[in-house]
């Protein structure tokens, strides 16, 4: 049986580094991992260095749980809807597929499935009922350490 979990994932307009600060403090987070976008592969040429050094995807761990946050590339605020979804992440990539393919019926494909450079199979995807889900698939080598 393959390993599933949701995760919350929350998404801020540059403010994820302030937030998991005040989680470290708070809460006593634990980093598990940042990602920025300046570290990602085959950014655009055209991201600033203000950009760059924006959260892409972060770690943490609180307690028992984890959470996720990461910071909106683009200039627009963050839509209703997306600033708290649900990161639903598997150890395969069959299931991630399934996952995605069976929330995007009747719902909006935001980002399609596919590869990654943080994940092999990642999408972004709302569902019929308006709830927002990215489906990761963690590989070994990945964010947890």
């Amino acid at each position: 049986m393959t390993k599933v979990k949701l995760t919350p994932y929350i998404t801020l307009e540059g403010q994820a580094k302030e937030a998991i600060q005040f989680y470290e403090q708070t809460l006593g987070a634990e980093v598990l991992g940042i990602l920025t976008y300046g570290d990602m592969p085959n950014m655009p040429d055209t991201f600033t260095e203000e950009l760059k050094v924006l959260i892409a995807h972060a770690q943490l761990r609180i307690g028992e749980s984890e959470l996720m946050l990461s910071d909106s590339p683009g200039p627009s605020a963050v839509e209703a809807g997306k600033r708290i979804t649900i990161c639903i992440t598997t150890d395969s990539m069959q299931q991630s597929r399934q996952v995605f393919e069976a929330l995007q019926q009747g719902g909006q494909v935001n980002i399609p499935f596919g590869e990654e450079a943080f994940s092999p199979g990642f999408g972004d995807v709302t569902d019929r009922y308006g709830v927002t889900f990215q489906v990761y698939t963690e590989v070994e080598s990945g964010m947890e350490g």
